[in-house]
């Protein structure tokens, strides 16, 4: 395999991780599970959505290989496979601030 070939494999799966976090829900779940494993219902109180919707939020961040699951009796408990990805999430509130500040500047500026 080439090194172009490579990286664009890479490229790809960044950004079908990237899709699997990109909804307000999803971000919330991981925000939850930062602080370690949860069962569904837990997140969907943290969320303030449906179990059966956080459900199937769930399920796509770990088809992505963001988070893991184990049944626990009834309970489905969730938790991150690679806690590095509250690293990527602190990016991300970091460019929000980033963004405030600037608009901020400008709004002063007006």
């Amino acid at each position: 395999m080439t090194k172009k070939k490579a990286r664009q494999i890479l490229y790809e799966k960044q950004a079908r991780i990237a899709r699997a976090i990109a909804h307000p829900v999803r971000v919330a779940a991981v925000d939850c599970l930062k602080g370690g494993e949860h069962c569904v219902c837990d997140i969907a109180e943290y969320v303030g959505s449906e179990r059966s919707n956080v459900s199937r939020h769930l399920s796509i961040m770990v088809s992505a290989g963001i988070l893991q699951s184990r049944k626990d009796g009834l309970k489905v408990m969730y938790k991150l496979k690679t806690p590095c990805v509250t690293k990527f999430m602190a990016c991300m509130t970091d460019v929000v601030k980033h963004q405030a500040k600037e608009n901020e500047g400008l709004l002063k500026m007006m």
